[in-house]
């Protein structure tokens, strides 16, 4: 057996970075219907935010997987007519638990926040966030990487649905930017474009690997269809998060279902369809706390089970199991001077 194929089944085995000698079993889906999942943990508690009944609610439990039994909370409703409520993300960054998201239709989608000293309860009134040039955004979340806050979201170049690139800008406070945004990625590559219309580089994660340097680990292709998988974004060492030429994006998706989109020596997933819009289970949703535990820590993500039909109504959370992977190069033709990085990559395992 390829030594590739000797760790998935291992690892399809571990929930929730619990190593189990056994063979590959059915990826471990919650009971939570529907996408995005975001989930912290702050001391012994797990608190996760979901977009439900025309707001967002949230669940807490003592484990993990105790999330989809505990009762949802609704902390905000969106009684004002915002819109769609998509992808809440929560953080619990300066004695506040913080919750973004995106409200609006059709073009008018931006991005809010609401904020507590309680996980559950108390909830502030929704705030715009103020990002640079005002454009449709969406999936954004903020990280601290060298003592300076960022914000980082999927979004528009212009005001027109073309495709969703990635873009961050500093922030001087929860709710504002300052300076400009600036893009640092786009859906060009040839497996992020097989499913478009638009084209998709969307819920992008923040996490620092075992160096020190700064990930984005985002979703690609649409997420109406089984194409859809994780690829990741590398930050060279000493390198600005403004600056698109010091990101190196992963050959190919890390996580996915569809081989000939994944990068090469990454298998695709055995149980869970089109798995995308992930979660890492940190410390208050604090990049500075990762990875959690050792090299290997939970996440989780949506997903639809194999041989079930790919459509929205049928995606679940499911918890999942993360491995930096050492010595992984990344190449881009398109890059001044330098055309490879080579450091840290991620396995991610059902």
């Amino acid at each position: 057996m390829p030594r590739s194929r000797w760790l998935v089944a291992i690892l399809s085995a571990t929930v929730l970075g619990v190593l189990a000698l056994a063979p590959p079993a059915p990826a471990a889906r919650t009971t939570l219907g529907g996408a995005d999942p975001s989930v912290i943990k702050v001391g012994g508690l797990y608190v996760s935010a979901k977009s439900v009944d025309g707001g967002v609610a949230v669940r807490t439990a003592t484990t993990l997987e105790g999330l989809a039994a505990a009762p949802k909370k609704q902390v905000w409703r969106d009684t004002g007519g915002l819109g769609e409520v998509w992808a809440p993300e929560i953080v619990h960054h300066d004695g506040q638990y913080r919750i973004y998201f995106a409200a609006g239709t059709g073009a008018a989608h931006r991005m809010y926040h609401i904020s507590s000293s309680a996980p559950d309860t108390g909830y502030s009134a929704a705030t715009k966030v103020a990002l640079p040039d005002d454009r449709w955004a969406i999936d954004g979340v903020p990280f601290t990487y060298q003592g300076q806050r960022w914000f980082v979201w999927s979004g528009w170049a212009g005001t027109t649905n073309v495709e969703q690139n990635l873009y961050v800008a500093r922030m001087s406070s929860p709710t504002a930017a300052i300076g400009a945004r600036y893009v640092i990625s786009q859906p060009r590559e040839a497996w992020e474009r097989v499913v478009g219309n638009p084209y998709i580089n969307e819920a992008p994660e923040p996490i620092l690997d075992p160096n020190g340097q700064l990930h984005v680990v985002y979703s690609a292709n649409g997420s109406w269809s089984s194409r859809y998988c994780l690829a990741d974004l590398r930050l060279r060492s000493g390198g600005d998060p403004a600056y698109v030429w010091d990101w190196y994006k992963s050959n190919g998706c890390l996580f996915g279902s569809n081989a000939s989109e994944l990068m090469s020596g990454w298998d695709p997933t055995l149980h869970a369809d089109g798995p995308g819009h992930h979660t890492f289970v940190l410390e208050r949703g604090d990049i500075a706390a990762s990875p959690p535990s050792g090299n290997r820590f939970p996440t989780m993500y949506h997903a639809v089970a194999k041989g079930t039909p790919y459509s929205w109504a049928n995606r679940y959370w499911y918890t999942g199991t993360a491995v930096w992977w050492g010595n992984v190069t990344y190449r881009r033709a398109d890059v001044p001077g330098a055309t490879t990085s080579t450091g840290f990559g991620l396995k991610f395992f059902e």
